[in-house]
């Protein structure tokens, strides 16, 4: 973490150094010697960072170092910024000078602390450890019993099943799952099952270390191999080159039957070294890295399920007697922070049984499980957190700690978290990619590590927000403490240490909480602002001095007027307003010539000032509002854009531009938007019809678009896009919503090969879409909304989700038999004129079904199929069939 901090550093100066070459002029060596020492400061840092866990010493020094380079990335720069204005005045260069001179004083005595380090650990820069072992608990699952485990047999069985089945050829079979779920006691007990024994002639347990060499790698599994076959190891085996030892496992395998498992394989360099090795057979990993090699063998270990996990807390919690009635809540109360978690209901319930069911103290154990975590009961938890923690790549450990900031009862929504992670400057520019596209990354990093998991998804199938488990959080935000990366406040309680960063305030507010006065602030985020005091305190906080903010979230609060201080902060990059009442952007927006985000959604606002165009690094434009009568979906209010919005080159998403009473020329206004070439995902409200051609020939040079959304003037408006566009003008695009009167559907639609989700509303289309759309490779989702579609039959083939909504003429859906095989969610929304669903029983992937706001009659009639039919009735195969009725302003829910 260190290392993150100093690398941030480094970089502000290598950027301040090119941009103010004259200005340096005076001290250019100075500086250039600090940028070079930094440099070698960062390498060094880069070994000590990930070892510094198993070493309390070495651990203060890399926590003296993150206080250096925080201290500095605002000193030696800031002060450098303050004075550039009047350079020219001689005082100014001497102030400045002085600073750069305290700066290489702090830093040479920083080296001087560094050397003693490397004297005293000389090992550090050879990248290796000699330092005492971590225990890390891992082994503890080998001595497990299976008695112990509980719902271990399923997967069991499974991965069985599949050891079974193999034929010939390298097999691969990855078991992954986050810290703690039981990988290792899952695989052990497959290890030593008596048919495992029987059907393979040699068998190898291989623990991979946290910074393993691929010699000391290859010798292990060769001294496995030859224990197991019960002879002594090669002659010098320690002299043998990696080649030599892989040509030997390879050897010694080919032709036999064999089972090795690799525990606990995560980076794909672990696994390239000794792939290659393995002849035929099997092998078996747990970890991500070899997921490749897997070839649908897989298997994700799941948490325990709610019974399941009552279980195991109460056997280990009250191993002589049942939990005790006053216990029962709380008990619930702690199980639900394990969230299925087996390591942390076994470690936590058997702490638990030495507490004599004394509630006092199960209440305070139930208080402080963070901090119990830090202590040294949880010791075995906090160690395997602390592996998954410790094993990531420097540039992913700030991310992860910065999840730590979402609220314990909110999902991380990936779209938000990366733009910030972007503006706090934890991702890494690469050639080649944009800023989402490597941020998108570290999240699909995160996710395959499995210290997030998928809550919500895309239509189609992409993660969209996560889960984090709750003990994982608890753990981060411990260290996301120590590592001064971000300070949370979720009860009034904390005191913020004078170096905090980045302050996140949660939840009510104790009005006589010390309010931070510090001037290193770069990121303020409150969450959930609702009760009176928030306006005080955010002014407060705004006026204490924090020139350096580079993030602002005040997403919900309760406010109509966005504080004058705001427009002062030069460096802020990410400003978020989204659910407030503001209604007015004042010209002052100008100021912030580094925003990249601008999130209005929800707020007031409809028109923006022409000042907006001086934010020439604006990647995020999002400015709309859904509206919604009785529970549907009614239209969404866009803003008036300003002339020349061509202008805001770096734009990527930018919704809903209103193209209504635009100022200056409207065709003008549909032109610039042919400017935005670097534009994803682009919103249109308010289109005339008459602005069609012109609005093709914009798109024509957006060919960079993911997401389109094409809203008419008004629902009785024709949308006339029938103007030739190449086929490869949108190679990217995944979702198209057309909203407007069609008089037929657009011919370019039909070469869109990378649509996902198609959706039709006001469209009053009479021919069958099908007809038209049925060739796109990549078509998931459709919806026919709000009249999308006037004809009164439906004839349907493929597609995974299915979207009818408001079709008042439509009579009969039929689906042919084979046709939609992978079809799983469909939802039928108000087409009251519905009578019947033909073939739907052909549906054997469907796995939700609604129906909302329909005839009595449809529905009675389904109602009554059931009854009568029973697990004949041809719905009885889909686990969930819902029906929706909107009763007195509100929507009543049943489920059959």
């Amino acid at each position: 973490m260190a290392e993150s901090a100093v690398s941030l550093l480094f970089d502000q100066l290598s950027v301040w150094l090119q941009e103010e070459q004259k200005l340096l002029a005076g001290f250019k060596e100075e500086a250039e010697l600090i940028h070079g020492e930094i440099g070698q400061m960062k390498a060094f840092l880069r070994v000590a960072d990930a070892k510094e866990e198993s070493d309390p010493q070495l651990k203060e020094w890399v926590k003296y170092m993150l206080r250096f380079a925080h201290h500095d990335t605002h000193g030696f720069k800031g002060y450098l910024k303050k004075f550039c204005a009047s350079l020219k005045n001689l005082k100014a260069k001497h102030q400045i000078a002085s600073e750069v001179k305290a700066i290489k004083s702090r830093l040479e005595n920083a080296f001087k602390r560094q050397q003693t380090f490397r004297d005293i650990y000389p090992i550090i820069n050879q990248g290796s450890s000699s330092s005492p072992e971590w225990y890390d608990g891992r082994g503890d699952a080998l001595l497990l019993e299976e008695v112990d485990v509980v719902g271990i047999e399923k997967p069991k069985q499974q991965l069985l099943t599949w050891l079974s089945s193999i034929d010939s050829g390298l097999k691969v079979i990855s078991v992954v799952g986050m810290a703690g779920l039981g990988k290792t006691t899952l695989v052990k007990k497959v290890f030593d099952d008596t048919s495992v024994k029987m059907n393979f002639e040699h068998h190898a347990w291989i623990t991979v270390s946290e910074s393993f060499k691929v010699e000391n790698l290859l010798q292990d599994v060769i001294k496995r191999l030859l224990e197991d076959a019960k002879q002594p190891p090669p002659q010098g085996l320690e002299a043998r080159k990696a080649d030599g030892m892989r040509e030997f496992i390879y050897n010694f395998l080919q032709n036999k039957n064999y089972i090795i498992v690799l525990d606990d394989i995560w980076t794909p360099n672990a696994w390239e070294a000794i792939r290659y090795a393995f002849p035929r057979s099997t092998t078996h990993g747990r970890g991500h890295a070899a997921c490749s090699e897997s070839n649908g063998h897989v298997y994700k270990l799941e948490p325990l399920p709610e019974e399941k996990s009552r279980e195991l807390f109460y056997g280990k919690a009250f191993p002589r007697n049942s939990c005790p009635p006053y216990l029962e809540e709380i008990s619930e109360s702690i199980l639900c922070r394990c969230e299925g978690l087996p390591l942390a209901i076994v470690v936590i319930g058997s702490l638990l049984a030495t507490k004599n069911n004394k509630i006092e103290e199960w209440e305070m154990f139930c208080r402080s499980v963070g901090s119990e975590l830090e202590g040294d009961r949880l010791k075995r938890i906090s160690n395997l957190l602390s592996l998954s923690f410790y094993d990531l790549p420097n540039y992913l450990k700030a991310c992860f700690l910065y999840l730590s900031i979402v609220p314990e009862d909110e999902l991380i929504d990936k779209a938000r978290v990366s733009r910030l992670w972007i503006a706090e400057g934890f991702v890494e520019a690469k050639q080649g990619k944009t800023m989402e596209e490597i941020a998108e990354g570290y999240m699909n990093e995160l996710l395959n590590r499995c210290l997030i998991q998928i809550a919500e998804t895309t239509h189609d199938g992409r993660p969209r927000k996560f889960h984090i488990h709750d003990l994982l959080r608890e753990y981060i935000i411990s260290k996301a403490r120590e590592h001064n990366i971000v300070a949370i406040d979720s009860h009034g309680e904390t005191q913020w240490p004078d170096s905090v960063q980045r302050l996140a305030l949660d939840g009510f507010i104790n009005r006589t909480q010390q309010i931070y006065k510090g001037k290193y602030i770069r990121s303020l985020l409150f969450f959930s602002p609702a009760n009176s005091e928030w306006g005080p305190i955010l002014h407060e906080v705004l006026r204490s001095g924090c020139k350096m903010l580079k993030v602002l979230e005040l997403r919900g609060a309760p406010v109509d007027k966005i504080p004058d201080e705001v427009f002062k902060l030069c460096h802020l990059k990410y400003l978020s307003l989204r659910d407030t009442q503001v209604n007015v952007i004042p010209k002052s927006i100008g100021n912030l010539g580094k925003l990249e985000t601008l999130d209005l959604k929800g707020c007031w606002i409809t028109e923006l000032p022409i000042e907006i165009l001086k934010l020439q690094r604006l990647r995020n434009l999002l400015l709309y509002s859904y509206g919604t009568v009785n529970g549907y979906y009614e239209g969404i209010q866009g803003f008036k854009a300003p002339y020349e919005m061509g202008r805001l080159l770096c734009l990527q998403k930018l919704c809903y531009l209103d193209l209504a009473d635009a100022r200056g020329d409207r065709i003008e206004i549909v032109r610039e938007i042919g400017k935005l070439t670097q534009l994803q995902r682009l919103g249109i409200t308010k289109l005339r019809r008459e602005d069609g051609r012109e609005l093709c020939s914009s798109l024509s040079n957006l060919t960079n678009l993911r997401a389109l959304t094409i809203v008419s003037f008004e629902e009785v408006e024709y949308i006339d896009l029938e103007y030739p566009l190449s086929p490869s003008t949108f190679p990217f695009l995944r979702t198209l919503e057309l909203l407007g009167r069609l008089e037929r559907i657009p011919q370019w639609i039909g070469s869109l090969n990378a649509l996902t989700r198609l959706s039709f509303k006001w469209s009053r289309l009479r021919e069958d879409p099908l007809e038209y759309i049925q060739g796109l490779p990549n078509l998931l989702t459709l919806g026919l909304e709000f009249d999308g579609y006037e004809g009164l039959e439906l004839n349907f083939k493929t597609l995974h989700k299915l979207y009818l909504s408001k079709l008042r003429g439509l009579r009969w859906v039929k689906v042919e038999n084979g046709s939609m095989p992978l079809l799983h969610d469909l939802a039928v929304w108000d087409c009251k004129s519905v009578e019947m669903l033909v073939g739907v029983e052909h549906l054997k992937n469907l796995k939700y079904v609604e129906f909302s706001d329909m005839a009595e009659e449809f529905v009675e009639r389904l109602i009554n199929e059931k009854r009568e039919e029973g697990d004949e009735w041809r719905l009885a195969h889909v686990p969930l069939v819902v029906f929706n009725n909107w009763v007195n302003g509100e929507w009543k829910i049943r489920q059959s």
